[in-house]
């Protein structure tokens, strides 16, 4: 079990509720898989700089690759610069996972549930263990989903976490609206260019 799927597992089910985009998604789940890093002590943090320790199996073949994408020379990466380099495409890949473990339970012999007309991803004790993490206000998944506009922000932001937690969900907050901005910028110039051309 990983925060990375935990988190994908809430937002899936969540999603009917609220909306959140891939791109949001996918920083979130970049900020995701480096916290479990720390956790495992396979990455430390000096300031805001990603310092790797040594190589590590996870036990999860997204954060093995995760490990093995680690920039491994000085002055190392910053947290901001991993969001958007590993986050390219994260959330499509953990879906993936999701679907290709949805897909050994059906030859398994196990039912894949259906909610609002979509199959629900993970396995019933995957999806209950993600889903008691979200429901008690964990603070990580809390403020991950805050920051992708899937709950409210925590009253008095996350509490209980290490600093390097804490940087690291400030990077992904940060992150995200930052692509928001990138986001309204271009509705701004498409729609400029469409006038241009709709002038008479």
């Amino acid at each position: 079990m990983t925060t990375p799927r935990d988190f994908l597992i809430v937002a899936l089910d969540t999603a009917a509720d609220h909306s959140a985009g891939q791109g949001d998604l996918s920083l979130a789940l970049a900020g995701a898989e480096l916290i479990d890093l720390l956790r495992a002590e396979a990455v430390g943090l000096d300031g805001d700089r990603i310092v790797p320790g040594l190589p590590l199996g996870m036990g999860d073949p997204l954060l093995d690759e995760a490990v093995s994408a680690l920039v491994r020379e000085r002055p190392y990466e910053s947290v901001e610069d991993w969001l958007w380099r590993r986050g390219r495409g994260l959330a499509a890949a953990y879906l993936d996972a999701l679907r290709a473990a949805g897909e050994g339970d059906r030859r398994r012999g196990r039912r894949l549930s259906l909610r609002t007309g979509r199959t629900r991803l993970g396995d019933p004790a995957e999806r209950g263990r993600a889903a008691e993490r979200w429901t008690s206000g964990e603070p990580v998944l809390a403020a991950l989903g805050a920051a992708v506009g899937l709950r409210e922000e925590p009253a008095g932001g996350p509490a209980g976490l290490p600093d390097t937690v804490v940087t690291v969900l400030a990077a992904v907050n940060g992150a995200v609206v930052e692509l928001e901005a990138v986001r309204q910028r271009r509705s701004i110039e498409d729609a400029a260019f469409d006038n241009i051309w709709r002038a008479p």
